[in-house]
């Protein structure tokens, strides 16, 4: 009998060694590499170590082309991961539209992060209320704070460079709400686009004696190519701005942005929830509030401007 219970006991104890080593997998589309999408896995992944979950990970790269990113999220299907996630608008938009097409029996939970407006990407139907198997992190922009900022520096500012590619959603979105804020703030927006990394330099300098300042909304493919955009706000003394703080350490004079480390560890909470039995459908779409102020006043000066004081007394960091 003694036998018996000990055998029952160790047998127990395997079972729950196996469960606990189980490792759960995540496929990842990741729509190009640069600082900010980059933090975002880190701190994605750095989560779910950091809570004890065991995940393998299939992560994939689309090098800022979506009929790559197309192909990505198919593949991803094939991978049959108990988990897809997306970093960037394009790559989530051909994720979800792969899983929607994929049999019911490969439809997997969907987690997008860094997508400005998932709504009108396609992406879920309602932020409180998702529906079907997508949710995720939104990086959307308060602008007004964004722009306020590039005021406080140019308080003479009439014409505002809008640079971005006009193939991604949430470009779009920031530069009409930028638009929004020309027209009650008093300045004109002026738009050049570049619908892949090689174009952005010629991009950058058609701007070049027709705006004040440029401001660099989210943009994947901006972002990718930026320090072609700063030799050109160099050399034509034309000061960049830029909405993600990542930027600013590269040389872009100012941003009010979130830290995309932060975003991404916020993003894992979320798959933990999801990992641990809760339903995407029922988990509202999340917001990063937390904003940060960072300053480059080497590269102001380098652009020609001067970091206001009352600026350099809020910033969060600063580079010299």
């Amino acid at each position: 009998m003694k036998r018996i219970v000990i055998a029952a006991i160790m047998l127990v104890g395997m079972v729950v060694q196996s469960v606990s080593a189980q490792s759960y997998t995540i496929s990842v589309n990741q729509f190009v590499e640069h600082p900010a999408l980059d933090a975002v896995l880190k701190g994605f992944q750095d989560y779910l170590k950091d809570n004890n979950v065991e995940v393998k990970y299939n992560v994939h790269n689309a090098q800022a082309n979506m009929g790559t990113a197309t192909q990505i999220a198919k593949q991803m299907i094939g991978e049959n991961p108990d988990m897809l996630m997306a970093i960037a608008t394009p790559s989530a938009q051909a994720v979800a539209q792969a899983n929607s097409k994929a049999p019911e029996d490969m439809k997997r939970p969907f987690l997008f992060t860094a997508v400005t407006d998932p709504v009108a990407a396609g992406l879920v139907k309602d932020i409180v209320k998702p529906g079907g198997m997508t949710t995720g992190v939104s990086d959307l922009l308060p602008l007004d704070k964004h722009i306020e900022m590039v005021t406080t520096y140019m308080p003479n500012l009439k014409k505002l460079g809008l640079l971005y590619n006009a193939g991604e959603a949430n470009s779009k979105a920031n530069v009409m709400g930028i638009k929004a804020l020309g027209e009650k703030m008093g300045f004109e927006v002026v738009e050049a686009t570049a619908s892949k990394t090689a174009d952005v330099y010629q991009a950058a300098k058609s701007l070049v004696g027709r705006v004040d300042a440029v401001f660099i909304p989210t943009d994947n493919t901006i972002i990718s190519a930026l320090e072609s955009v700063l030799k050109v706000g160099v050399q034509a003394q034309m000061p960049i701005f830029a909405a993600d703080v990542d930027s600013v350490k590269r040389g872009a004079i100012a941003a009010m942005g979130f830290d995309y480390y932060k975003h991404g560890y916020q993003t894992g909470a979320v798959a933990q929830r999801i990992i641990n039995g809760e339903k995407p459908a029922d988990i509202s779409v999340e917001f990063q509030k937390d904003l940060q102020l960072h300053i480059n006043t080497k590269y102001s000066k380098m652009m020609g401007v001067a970091a206001p004081a009352e600026l350099l007394e809020k910033a969060t960091k600063i580079y010299e």
